[in-house]
């Protein structure tokens, strides 16, 4: 969960001139992405006790830690990472004069407020020659270790803040109302998964990720997938949640899909097992199909939340 918070932290540091409405505006030269809908969650009944839960985890320290109150103010977060050239962070919400205060106050104090200038709007220099933001103001504690270089922000559209890890992004970015400019004949690379009332959806370019000895990615399905993707959405008073792998070869993706219902075979078999947590993993779908694995399911909320926490 501390990915999710610093994320979460880091968006909120960010705010800028883009109009990205969701994961379908994510650029196919993303390494990877996510996308969280708060507004959506907080409206929709089966999206509730996932909210609860993130505001327990992650947004109850955000507002303790930045000062900014995610309910009140924030309607989603999207972030993703264009190929060699670090991140995009995007929040979209009603920003009050205080918030936008006291991002001035952060760049004040960890950047440079000469405002630069691209397409007519304003941004600024995030971060210190290291790359690092440390700002403690009264109950306001922030500190941002993994910026390399440093960063990029902006406020100078309406309802948004933007981050980006690389000046260029950000010159692309306010060019182009936000958007990364798609390459003619580049294609959407990218698997993105989408629904009606998406609460979450993530994914990534597993085939660019390297194993160089020195991360987690020790994973004979990470190692044997391009791409993967994930959603969470809201269906009736339930939560479907969809994920999707392109394996490396169509062999591979019967292999997995005959791994996992072995599995779930074996799972529902356990006498420890809940009934109700055995009955979605019956209730499982998984379909492999040339080099495509799907799996879906439809889970009670409480169910989410209770796995979560354990």
């Amino acid at each position: 969960m501390r990915l999710l918070k610093l994320l979460c932290i880091t968006a909120l540091l960010a705010i800028p001139a883009v109009s990205m409405a969701d994961a379908r505006d994510v650029p196919g030269t993303a390494e990877w992405y996510l996308h969280i809908d708060f507004e959506k969650m907080r409206s929709e009944e089966a999206g509730r006790a996932v909210y609860d839960w993130f505001r327990a985890e992650a947004l109850d320290e955000v507002r303790e830690d930045a000062g900014i109150d995610v309910d009140k103010e924030v309607r989603s977060v999207t972030a993703f990472s264009v190929a060699g050239q670090g991140p995009i962070v995007v929040v979209d919400g009603d920003f009050s004069q205080a918030t936008r205060d006291k991002l001035m106050a952060i760049i004040a104090a960890e950047g440079d407020i000469t405002p630069l200038k691209a397409s007519g709007r304003s941004y600024y220099r995030l971060g210190d020659e290291n790359g690092e933001v440390n700002y403690k103001e009264g109950d306001v504690d922030i500190t941002i270790d993994s910026l390399d270089d440093g960063g990029w922000i902006s406020m100078d559209i309406k309802d948004k803040i933007l981050f980006t890890g690389n000046e260029e992004q950000m010159h692309k970015l306010l060019a182009n109302k936000g958007r990364i400019p798609r390459v003619a004949g580049g294609g959407d690379a990218l698997l993105v998964l989408t629904a009606e009332k998406t609460l979450l959806q993530a994914g990534m370019n597993s085939g660019l990720v390297k194993d160089d000895g020195n991360t987690d990615w020790d994973s004979n399905i990470l190692r044997n997938t391009e791409q993967v993707a994930f959603m969470i959405a809201a269906a009736a008073n339930k939560l479907a949640i969809e994920a999707k792998l392109i394996t490396i070869e169509p062999e591979m993706a019967e292999s997995l899909a005959s791994v996992a219902r072995g599995l779930i075979s074996l799972a529902s078999f356990d006498d420890s097992m809940d009934a109700e947590t055995a009955a979605v993993l019956q209730g499982t779908k998984i379909e492999a199909k040339g080099n495509s694995l799907s799996l879906s399911l439809a889970v009670d909320p409480s169910l989410v939340v209770r796995t979560l926490d354990n």
